[in-house]
């Protein structure tokens, strides 16, 4: 059985794959581990085009995670009008915007002090 750190590292790594698969963009990385009073470890940001391309990417993620990892998330909202839909697998929690709605929320401006990554995509 994988450790936590080592569980953890595999959820990320399928998600950032699930987020792949459909071409989602400008995929950003926010380690919150060393920040006070935090939701979860990790922040996975994405964007997609349209509601369908956000529905697309949320539907691959939970295919990728549930596939790989027999893990399927705690919660998942916003999927009713797909402009910002919410994943939540506890301590990694994935943020799927339209770009227009990513803009106006800037959530990683919002954790400015969290380490952030972007993700360079293999597509």
């Amino acid at each position: 059985m994988a450790n936590k750190k080592e569980r953890e590292k595999q959820l990320v790594d399928e998600i950032i794959l699930g987020i792949e698969n459909v071409k989602g963009e400008n995929i950003h990385q926010l380690d919150l581990r060393e920040l006070d009073n935090t939701p979860c470890d990790f922040f996975i940001v994405c964007s997609g085009n349209s509601n369908t391309q956000v529905s697309a990417i949320v539907n691959s993620v939970q295919k990728t995670v549930s596939k790989a990892l027999h893990e399927k998330p705690f919660h998942t909202e916003g999927l009713d009008n797909a402009e910002w839909v919410l994943i939540d697998y506890v301590s990694v929690v994935v943020h799927v915007f339209q770009n227009q709605i990513r803009d106006y929320y800037n959530i990683e401006e919002l954790w400015g002090d969290a380490k952030s990554t972007q993700i360079a995509s293999n597509y």
